[in-house]
């Protein structure tokens, strides 16, 4: 069982770097575990549930990092460094309206994952969380990514920060939100990040807004996974298992701490090219290593 923290810690190690950078976690995580093979039960598809759970339920260590950078920016309470107070005295002065306002922005922004995304949930799991679809959406965004740079290179951007941010511009990044969440592989990040940069954001609020999609996203899909698993999947958490999940997270939260600020500081003098050509190797790296793996069985 030692091994299997070893093989979480690894793992919350992918998930810090992976979740954050437009790469897409899931075709890391369903990529390195081809090697590691996580093993928490000897029945077969006992595992097999533990190991879809884990793979989501790790980025609840990933998301409280973005809450821990940013919490000043995301906590909507609060008299002192209020500039826009809801009243001037009572209760209303503690109510930070920008930011109460931008949360509204990440609600709408939620909207078409959490509709479409909960009626679908399932199937999707059953029919497109498969190395093959997962290599595909890598190398489109990868494409992607590139297209949208270089029609992107010489434009000024209309949205320089979040509060210039309008609902419309809100529910289309969610739009592309839902995509990912459709595709795996396809990336949450670099998903949303696409479609802010299509519409005219600067790559610092787009990357800064899909950090703040992320609190509410993978909280409610952790939330979701963890009751499938206890409910439909017939699961329960051992001490050994609860440990290898609270490794994983952990680690992806330290790891995510660096990852993001990394991200935030690269953006401000690159564009996201690079990740594109990277995702297009890495999916097909994927789609060559499953073909043989497919082709010798």
């Amino acid at each position: 069982m030692i091994l299997e923290f070893l093989k979480s810690f690894i793992l919350g190690i992918v998930e810090g770097i992976t979740e954050w950078l437009p790469v897409s976690s899931t075709g890391h995580l369903i990529l390195v575990d081809e090697f590691l093979k996580l093993r928490v039960s000897d029945d077969p598809e006992a595992n097999k549930a533990f190991i879809k759970m884990f793979d989501v339920v790790i980025q609840l260590g990933a998301i409280m990092a973005v809450v821990v950078i940013f919490w000043k920016k995301l906590f909507p309470f609060g008299r002192e460094n209020n500039p826009h107070p809801w009243k001037k005295e009572g209760f209303g002065a503690y109510i930070k309206t920008d930011i109460m306002q931008m949360w509204f922005k990440v609600v709408v922004a939620c909207i078409p994952a959490a509709v479409i995304g909960l009626l679908v949930d399932d199937w999707v799991d059953e029919h497109f969380y498969n190395p093959w679809v997962v290599a595909i959406a890598l190398i489109t965004f990868g494409v992607a990514f590139i297209v949208v740079e270089n029609w992107n290179k010489n434009r000024t951007p209309k949205v320089n920060t979040i509060d210039e941010l309008t609902y419309q511009a809100a529910l289309i990044i969610g739009g592309f939100q839902l995509i990912a969440a459709l595709f795996p592989g396809t990336s949450r990040s670099g998903a949303t990040i696409v479609g802010a940069l299509l519409i005219g954001i600067s790559r610092t609020v787009a990357a800064e807004f899909t950090f703040y999609l992320a609190v509410p996203v993978m909280f409610g899909a952790s939330l979701l996974k963890i009751v499938k698993y206890i409910v439909k999947d017939g699961g329960s958490f051992s001490g050994a298992e609860l440990g290898i999940l609270l490794v994983g997270m952990i680690v992806a939260f330290a790891v995510s701490i660096f990852v993001i600020k990394f991200l935030m500081g690269y953006i401000k003098k690159h564009d996201f090219k690079v990740f594109g050509w990277y995702r297009i190797a890495l999916g097909a790296v994927v789609l060559l290593y499953f073909g043989i793996k497919a082709a010798i069985a």
